[in-house]
């Protein structure tokens, strides 16, 4: 190979390379941390969800409210704080718990069954004394129809990370 074609295929593979680290480079890890919250708004107020769905699910607003209390607290984009000394305010009502047949085989056999959580939050500025969005959140979770009742609360539980999940986005990105 000649000193021409040498240089040639060094610089070939310098560059193939730097392409490839750069693209590395550009996937990083992606957070909402900080990511749009307003600079006035650090704290915020998650009282007790309320139920209203009627389900009469044991411990259903308890596990709500203290799964999105962890979810704000590792995602740390506002300060968990109470109401009284709080920027904004995280008011969640659950509107409904379903269970129903999600998968019917042959026979009109019962082979999954599907909760289905509704959730209604209002999220507030108490800085500015605004309404920041009232929003109708739904997330669904799927567990054998011959499942014992941990599968059951397993499925309550997914159904709740979701939607957990779903307002924490929505009020760290949602401005």
């Amino acid at each position: 190979m000649t000193s021409i074609g040498r240089k040639i295929r060094t610089i070939t593979i310098f560059l193939f390379i730097t392409s490839i680290l750069g693209n590395f480079e550009c996937c990083g890890v992606y957070s909402f941390t900080g990511s749009s919250v307003p600079s006035h708004l650090k704290t915020i107020a998650i009282p007790i969800a309320d139920d209203k769905s009627g389900s009469g699910e044991p411990g259903l607003r308890e596990n709500l409210t203290n799964t999105l209390i962890q979810d704000f607290i590792d995602d740390n984009s506002l300060q968990v704080s109470n109401k009284n000394n709080a920027n904004s305010l995280l008011e969640c009502t659950i509107t409904s718990l379903t269970d129903a047949p999600s998968i019917v085989s042959a026979g009109e056999q019962v082979t999954s069954r599907v909760i289905t959580i509704n959730v209604s939050a209002v999220y507030k500025d108490l800085v500015k004394h605004k309404t920041v969005f009232e929003k109708t959140f739904s997330e669904s979770s799927n567990y054998p129809a011959s499942a014992n009742t941990t599968d059951r609360t397993n499925a309550i539980n997914n159904a709740i990370s979701k939607l957990s999940q779903d307002i924490l986005l929505d009020v760290v990105s949602g401005w």
